[in-house]
């Protein structure tokens, strides 16, 4: 299992990345090119990799190593597509976290409510 540590430096190293191929040529990196496709064209991936998300969910939820690897495989790309999504938006991805974190402890209940309230 990794540390917390190790996955904060994942993810400010891929942001790193995805910051510095926003401006790079579309001819020579995937990320580039989706920035200069526009929003539309990274949400539209935001949302294909959601449903093979959840596809591969429903077929992991009684199947084998090779099923549940599907699932992770399709997490991690819905993932780096929601993070070009933010690295377009300029937002960076520690507010999410610390999101998260201002969530940690508060029920879903009572958290869900208080966003009517905002």
């Amino acid at each position: 299992m990794t540390d917390s540590n190790q996955t904060t430096q994942v993810l400010d190293a891929l942001a790193e990345v995805l910051k510095q191929r926003r401006h790079a040529s579309a001819e020579n990196s995937y990320v580039a090119s989706l920035h200069h496709k526009g929003l539309n064209k990274i949400l539209e991936k935001v949302g294909e990799e959601a449903t093979e998300t959840i596809l591969a969910a429903k077929d992991a939820e009684h199947g084998g190593e090779q099923a549940h690897q599907a699932v992770i495989a399709e997490t991690a790309d819905l993932w780096f597509h929601s993070l070009v999504m933010l690295s377009h938006l300029e937002l960076d991805h520690q507010r999410v976290l610390d999101e998260l974190a201002r969530r940690f402890g508060i029920s879903g209940h009572d958290e869900k409510a208080s966003r009517t309230q905002r």
